[in-house]
């Protein structure tokens, strides 16, 4: 950690996250080694980072996203040997299920995207498939679903640490508490949802059940595509998540209301869970960097101001991926993958990317 009175570099990146981490550290392994990152909190992970579930997906509706994924699922499955931090990823894999025809649909046309893409692995499954990969799912209404494997589980903070460590090694400076920004060539913003430019917060409240083994740790995740509500085990609770719709801004607190509602939804879907209590102080809520399409900005805003910033909830997921096309473009080389369609003057230019609302 440097100390609060750096007063110029060559790049500036505003938000110590784990995108603003991943960015220094990939720019570092090229070369450039006089990069300082600030941020307003007084200690890592202290923004959305520390509050992500932590799930990992390449089931995605649009190729761009599908493509964000198998690049950070690359990066991840070699995390340890590149970067000397066990990133927690464990390919439990995700499950979707659908009650409709139009929900299953959807999944059906995110699917041919995937394959496209090379996501081989993931198949559409049927109800009683749905029941055996996940025996906890005890809704009679589903009528089909999505299942991909290689999809799972990453700790968001060990990828976070990870990536300050390695860049730290490589010469970037971290520096905490301070909204104070040294000259620089470049200026990264990698602010999440104090991003601006389009961005904008959107609170995410998740419940924790008490500690249980009722469910195994290697539980996938698991999606109902109609209405959001998914849940997950981790660390011997069963977080139970759904996607209501609360105003924009950047509050953090946990609704009653928001609580009875995902329980009684738990109750109706997961039969097993209905002795098992909500634990109300295990609760949390982050905030998702919403944009106007659901994917990200990155690119650059004018000559030296770049973005990096509007994941919308895929933040962590897609951080290793983000870190290396952003440090790629501020360097002038070529992107691994193609990300023309996140560029920032997409709307400018109405060309948002048109993708499935929950995929």
């Amino acid at each position: 950690m440097a100390d609060n009175h750096v007063m110029q570099a060559e790049i500036v990146i505003v938000g110590g996250g784990v995108i603003g981490a991943s960015i220094a550290y990939h720019l570092a392994a090229r070369g450039v080694r006089d990069v300082v990152v600030i941020d307003r909190e007084t200690q890592p992970g202290a923004g959305s980072t520390s509050r992500a579930t932590g799930g990992f997906r390449a089931q995605f509706s649009t190729e761009v996203n599908v493509r964000l994924s198998l690049l950070s699922r690359e990066k991840l499955l070699r995390f340890k040997e590149e970067i000397g931090a066990d990133p927690g990823f464990a390919q439990y894999g995700y499950l979707f299920v659908a009650r409709s025809e139009s929900a299953l649909g959807a999944l059906r046309d995110a699917q041919t995207i995937q394959h496209a893409c090379g996501l081989r692995d993931a198949q559409m499954i049927s109800a009683d498939d749905a029941r055996r990969i996940n025996p906890a799912v005890g809704d009679d209404a589903i009528i089909g679903g999505a299942h991909c494997p290689s999809d799972g589980f990453i700790r968001a903070m060990q990828i976070l640490r990870g990536y300050i460590d390695a860049a730290t090694r490589l010469g970037v400076r971290f520096v905490y508490g301070t909204e104070e920004r040294p000259e620089s060539r470049v200026v990264v913003n990698a602010s999440g949802a104090w991003a601006g430019n389009l961005v904008r917060p959107l609170r995410r409240q998740v419940a924790a059940t008490v500690p249980t083994t009722i469910l195994p740790q290697s539980m996938p995740m698991t999606i109902w595509i109609d209405d959001g509500y998914h849940f997950r085990v981790r660390d011997d609770r069963v977080l139970l998540l759904w996607p209501d719709q609360p105003p924009h801004g950047f509050q953090t607190n946990v609704e009653d209301a928001w609580i009875g509602r995902v329980t009684a939804m738990t109750h109706e879907r997961v039969p097993i869970l209905r002795d098992v209590p909500i634990d109300r102080a295990a609760c949390w809520a982050g905030l998702y960097e919403m944009t106007p399409d659901k994917h990200p900005l990155v690119g650059w805003l004018d000559e030296r101001t770049f973005i990096a910033a509007g994941a919308s909830g895929h933040g962590v997921m897609h951080a290793p991926a983000i870190g290396e096309v952003a440090a790629q473009m501020i360097v002038g080389e070529k992107t691994t993958i193609d990300v023309r369609a996140l560029r920032p003057s997409r709307f400018d230019e109405n060309e948002p990317i048109v993708g499935s609302v929950l995929l």
